[in-house]
Parts: structure tokens; C-alpha cells; sequence
């Protein structure tokens, strides 16, 4: 396939909140530059970005999809990403490696939460941002009003590039800003189209945009500024200079008016991109780390040696694991021998492809900048850099958003416990944003995602890949027991059985201490009753049953315990029976000192639109939450909440379900605190209950 140098390249990832366009943007990006003869549909399962089977059941992107084509003899490499919240940490990893963001917003919705946090992901990566309004080709429409949305989010810096000439059915038209030209596009969806100079009142609004677009662009450069002042106008030379500069600074984020099941003013985006968009060239060097002395360093795009980083991995059955990459500096050929200075091993590179969704093709040579995937690697995975010896360079791991929904698994056949430890290994491997935990202390499995419908992918994988079948149920909340007063106990242990006997004597005092500190194990014996050799056998038997938990079977903490004096016997005193009574004394003296259950407490950060606010913060109520805190940010509203793990079961299910699916969520634990008490005594008689069944 042709090679493309670095300054040839456009990254453009497509973000956004679901039903935004962006499947279909994609695929009338491929149509208009040759590389399919029709456009697919998403109700078809035919689009060539969504080719999973689990999309094309759901009709949904899962995964970000790449694709490319070539336009005015620049390489378009599109990154499909998906819109749903369950899976918008695909975006996350897009926009790490992408050069420029386009957030893709439908106009009859505005602006929505996906949209700011895809915006907020492309300011933190230092993206230039395109806004494409799509849609227009619907019903009552607005392009002002959604124009002056997504001021309100991204500032005003949001110029029309082009904008339409007959929005609504039957869209065709767009008037385009740059050349002043009326552009009409043929309706058989590929995009082809003609363009004539604006004559009358678009005129005028041609004349009246292209003005604001030269201002804006002036604004992000001082000289330009000055001449734009002294001349009234810029000259072609000096805005094609001023628009980069301008791009990636945000003074200007072009907008553009698409149809994307039409294929209209599709093209002119194309156009702008190829002509004007940030190359790699462009972005300056990337932070990175020694991998020998951990030292800062930085990584350049004309490096000499190769530097990659593996943004996506896709498990396949049939050709293993597919590694999705970035070149940040070199470049890449088959048959390159490279170091993963993230895992310290090493991996012989085969073939490297290009890809159009699952379509894949051969390429010798990629230079830095280019996007593409490898096969088959060993032990390479997502976030892992891969470079030449020379370069020991480890490129910073992408910053996944933590998983907020939570459910613990079992098998429901006998013997699939190895094919399901396999699996969720393989698919935490291609999906950083799911985890999953074997819970010792608690005897349970517990898988962790962004979303319901996440966890509902991940179990259909299971089942589709390794051929087991899984049921889910609400995880045990990790309580933990404590007191709140001092107590004191003497504890004898005798048997005598035939044989030999065992007795231990152990008096024990227990204190509580202040919260997060543990439990600390001391002895203050004096005299000769006790034989100091058995001190390590108490403290063993106080650790074992701390452990197993006194009142509701959950770890003890938070207290001293003092073994301050007991009686042993010449023959029969020996470890297990100091471990025995041990044990015993620190259960009765915990059972006299007030003992009490604590409940893990979380920080819980909610963003939702204003209309949602009293809905939410009383659901929030609702579950014993206490307010921290809320912050306004541009139509939407941050609420700070603490709330008790307990409360969060499925939490995310229920706010999407109160904020019409607009609302997310992110929680963190923050520390242990008393419960109430009427809720200690059901969580107490349950564990009891359970107790006397087993």
C-alpha cells in the first residue's frame, strides 16, 4: 500500500454522546473517498465500523473501530468511538492518540453529557476539536440554536465553517465559509457533489462568516492580529499559517453541518481536515520515561527510533490478539525486533495492517504518526510502549475512567471454574475498564465495569468465546466490626481426652483506637505465670479470629488488644492451646467492649443536566447520602455526595434510568464509618442466620 509521510497524516477520532451520527459519519467519510461503493446501515448491521456481533445485536458501537482512506493525498485515519456511557472509555484511549477531535453532536439533542466529557478528555490531551452538527436533515431543526449550545460548552470560539442552506428533509445543500461557495450534493449517499460562488443574501452570510472565521484565527496570533487590523483581511497564505495556530490553541473550533445517513456536507469536513487539520508534525514532543534510570524524557515525531504505544487490543479467535498502535517517533516494518519497556520482554514484529474495521491490509512501512495494528503479540497488552533498545523510552499508560457498577459471579455449571478464570483474564486484557477481583476475606467473585449493559457484554463474551455460562447477584459489602468501649476477659482452655491435654489461661484487655489504625497486638506479662514463648501463639489465635470476625463473621479492627497476664501448666501448655484460648479470650472481651459494625463509605461525583437536579440529590438522600458539594458547569450540575457502599448497588442503572440516560457518575472509596444501628442489627441477624444454615 503507499506510504504516507508523517505530515500526511490526519488522526481524527469521532467522540460523542450515543445517537450522534458518528457509525454513519464514518462510514460516509469511506464512501465519499472510494473505499466502499454504498453506504452500510446500523439497523442492517452493515456499516464497516461496527462489526461486532454483540453491535449488531444491540445496535450500539462496543468498541472503537479504526478506519482510513485517502483524501486530496492525505492519509484520513478515522477512529470510530462509541457513544454509549457503558463503553465511552473507548473514546478515552481515541483521543489519546488521536491528533484532532471531532465531537459530533445531533442537532435536534444539543449538547449532552457525553458530548463535555469527550470535550473535557480532548483539552487534556491538547487536541484541536471540530464540532460536527449532524442531522440536519431531520425534522424542526435548528442550526443557530445548537450552534449556540456548543458555544456554551466550548466557548466562542465555535465557527461555522459551513452551514445549510435548506435545513430539514431534503437537506442537500451547504454553504461553505472558506470559499464562499454554495455546495449541492447529489442524493445517492456518496457523497458527491458540485459547488457555485454564494450569490444574493448568502452572499452577504458567506461575507459575514468568512469575516468572523479570519477574526477568530487573527485572534490566536499576535502578528496576524496586527495585519488583520491594519488590512482588514488575511491573505490565504497567512490564514492557512494562522489556522494551525489557532486549532491548537481552541481560539477556533470549526463547526461543520452534516447529513451523515445522506452523505451531505460531509466532503467539505474531508476537505478542511486534509487541507488544514494538525498533522503529528504539529503536536510537538511527548512526555515519556527512561525505562533505565526513570528519568523524564521526551519523545519526538523525528525521532530517529521507533516508539509506540499499544492503545487497544481485540481478542480474536482466529488470529489472536489484535494490537491497535500509535507510532509517536521512526518507523515501523515488519520484521523490527522491539522491547516492551513496559513488561521488560521483548517481541519479534510480523505483519503490520492497516485497517478498515475488520478488514485488514498488509503494509511494509509505517512512518511516525500512522495508526495501525499488529498480531499475535506475547506479552504485549493495552497502555504497554513497545520501542527499540536505543530509544528505552516508556510512554505514559492512558488514564482509564474507574469502574462504577459492580456484581459478583458464579458458575452455573460445575468444573468452569478454570474457563472463567481464563476468560476474565483475556477480556480484562482487551478492556482495561473491566476488572474483576477474587474476594478472599468475602469468598466471591466480583466483576467490575462502567454499566450494566458492560457487564451484560462481558458475560455474552464468556459464553460466546469460552462456552460458560455465568449468573450475577449483588456483592457482599466488606462491614467491618469494631468497639466502642473497653473490655476485659479471662479465657481457660482445658481438654483432656486420654493422651496428652492442653490448657492455656489467657487474660486479655481490649481498647478501641482511632479510625483506619488496625488493631494493634500487645503484651505487658510480668512475673513468671506465663511463659513469654507463648505470647506469639495468643497473638496468632487473636489475628485468626479478627479475621474471621466476632459478631457478624468481618475482619475486627481498629482496637488494641493487651495480653497482659494468664496460666499455663508444666505438660499440657503448648501452642495450639494458647492459640485456642487466644482466640477465646479476644472473642468475650470484644463481645463486652461495645461492639460495633462499620460500613465502607464512598466519595460519589454525579454530572447531570440542571433539570435533573432535584431528581438526582433526592434519590441521593434516598440512600443515606450526605452532600459535599455542587458545582455548575455550563448546563450541567456536579454533585459531591459520600453514601455508603451499600447504597451504590447498581447505581448507575438508576441514574441513567432518572436522568434519561444523560447522567454519569464516578465513586471512590473514602473511608469506614459506624452504621446505624438498626441496620448493624439486620446485617448481625443475617450473618447469624446464614451461619446456623451452614
Amino acid at each position: 500500500m503507499k506510504e504516507y509521510p508523517s505530515a500526511d497524516i490526519r488522526n481524527l477520532a469521532l467522540v460523542g454522546h450515543a445517537g450522534a451520527g458518528k457509525t454513519m459519519l464514518a462510514e460516509a467519510i469511506l464512501a465519499a473517498g472510494g473505499v466502499i461503493n454504498r453506504l452500510g446501515s446500523i439497523e442492517n448491521g452493515s456499516t464497516v465500523s461496527d462489526f461486532q456481533a454483540a453491535e449488531h445485536e444491540r445496535q450500539v458501537s462496543i468498541g472503537a473501530s479504526l478506519m482510513h482512506t485517502d483524501w486530496t493525498g492525505k492519509k484520513l485515519n478515522i477512529i470510530d468511538t462509541p457513544g454509549y456511557l457503558d463503553f465511552l472509555a473507548e473514546a478515552k484511549a481515541a483521543l489519546r492518540v488521536a491528533d484532532c477531535a471531532a465531537l459530533v453532536i445531533n442537532v435536534a439533542e444539543g449538547v449532552e453529557v457525553g458530548t463535555t466529557q469527550v470535550a473535557e478528555w480532548a483539552d487534556q490531551n491538547g487536541l484541536a476539536k471540530f464540532v460536527v452538527l449532524n442531522g440536519v436533515d431531520k425534522e424542526h431543526v435548528n442550526f443557530d440554536s445548537a450552534v449556540a449550545g456548543t458555544r456554551e460548552l466550548l466557548g466562542s470560539g465555535v465557527t461555522p465553517l459551513t452551514v445549510p442552506v435548506n435545513a430539514g428533509p431534503g437537506f442537500n445543500q451547504v454553504l461553505d465559509v472558506l470559499t464562499k461557495e454554495v455546495v449541492t450534493y447529489e442524493t445517492d449517499g456518496m457523497g458527491k457533489c458540485t459547488a457555485a460562488a454564494a450569490d444574493g443574501d448568502l452572499a452577504d452570510q458567506a461575507e459575514e462568516l468568512h469575516a468572523a472565521l479570519i477574526e477568530a484565527v487573527a485572534s490566536a496570533d499576535d502578528a496576524l492580529m496586527e495585519k488583520f487590523f491594519e488590512e482588514g483581511t488575511l491573505s490565504e497564505e497567512d490564514l492557512k499559517a494562522g489556522l494551525e495556530a489557532a486549532l491548537l490553541s481552541g481560539e477556533l473550533i470549526p463547526a461543520f453541518a452534516t447529513s451523515a445517513t445522506t452523505n451531505v456536507g460531509v466532503s467539505r469536513l474531508m476537505d478542511f481536515t486534509a487541507k488544514y487539520g494538525i498533522a503529528p508534525t504539529a503536536r510537538g514532543p511527548v512526555p515519556a520515561i527512561n525505562d533505565k534510570d526513570d528519568s523524564e524524557t521526551e519523545v519526538s515525531i523525528d525521532g530517529p527510533e521507533p516508539v509506540l504505544l499499544i492503545f487497544k487490543t481485540i481478542s480474536d479467535r482466529h488470529v489472536g490478539n489484535l494490537s491497535f498502535f500509535k507510532i509517536y517517533s521512526g518507523t515501523m516494518a515488519a520484521g523490527n525486533d522491539l522491547k516492551n519497556t513496559t513488561q521488560k520482554s521483548s517481541e519479534r514484529i510480523g505483519q503490520i495492517f492497516v485497517l478498515n474495521g475488520k478488514e485488514s491490509e498488509s503494509a511494509e512501512k509505517l512512518h511516525a504518526g500512522d495508526l495501525g495494528a499488529l498480531v499475535k503479540l506475547k506479552q504485549t497488552h493495552t497502555c504497554d510502549t513497545l520501542c527499540s533498545a536505543k530509544a528505552g523510552v516508556v510512554l505514559p499508560p492512558i488514564d482509564f475512567p474507574k469502574p462504577n457498577i459492580h456484581e459478583a459471579l458464579t458458575s452455573k455449571a460445575k468444573g468452569d471454574e478454570d474457563k472463567i478464570a481464563q476468560g476474565l483474564s483475556a477480556l480484562h486484557e482487551e478492556d482495561p475498564t473491566f476488572v474483576y477481583r477474587v474476594d478472599g476475606e468475602l469468598h466471591q467473585t466480583v466483576i467490575s465495569g462502567m454499566g450494566e449493559l458492560h457487564l451484560r457484554v462481558v458475560c455474552g463474551k464468556l459464553k460466546e468465546r469460552y462456552n460458560v455460562e455465568v449468573e450475577l447477584y449483588e456483592p457482599k459489602v466488606p462491614y467491618r466490626e469494631t468497639i466502642k468501649g473497653r473490655g476485659e476477659a479471662k479465657y481457660r482452655h482445658k481438654k483432656q481426652s486420654g493422651g496428652a491435654g492442653q490448657f492455656a489461661e489467657v487474660w486479655m484487655r481490649v481498647e478501641p483506637k482511632e479510625r483506619d489504625s488496625g488493631l494493634e497486638f500487645t503484651d505487658s506479662l510480668v512475673g513468671m505465670n506465663v511463659d513469654r514463648v507463648f505470647v506469639p501463639s495468643v497473638e496468632k489465635g487473636v489475628k485468626a479470629i479478627s479475621t474471621e470476625g466476632v459478631v457478624a463473621g468481618y475482619r475486627v479492627v481498629d482496637l488494641k488488644v493487651d495480653f497482659y497476664d494468664g496460666k499455663m501448666h508444666p505438660v499440657d501448655s503448648k501452642d495450639v492451646a494458647f492459640q485456642i484460648a487466644g482466640r477465646g479470650a479476644f472473642r468475650e472481651a470484644v463481645q463486652g467492649a461495645k461492639p460495633c459494625l462499620l460500613e465502607p463509605i464512598y466519595n460519589v461525583e454525579v454530572k447531570i443536566p440542571d433539570d435533573f437536579t432535584g431528581a438526582v440529590t433526592g434519590d441521593l438522600n434516598s440512600r443515606r447520602g450526605r452532600m459535599q458539594g455542587m458545582d455548575a458547569a455550563g448546563g450541567f450540575q456536579v454533585v459531591k455526595a459520600h453514601i455508603p457502599q451499600k447504597e451504590l448497588y447498581r447505581y448507575s442503572t438508576t441514574l441513567r434510568s432518572l436522568t434519561e440516560g444523560r447522567g454519569i457518575h464516578t465513586e471512590e472509596f473514602s473511608h469506614y464509618e459506624e452504621m446505624p444501628g438498626d441496620l448493624q442489627k439486620k446485617v448481625i441477624d443475617a450473618a447469624q442466620k446464614e451461619k446456623e444454615e451452614e
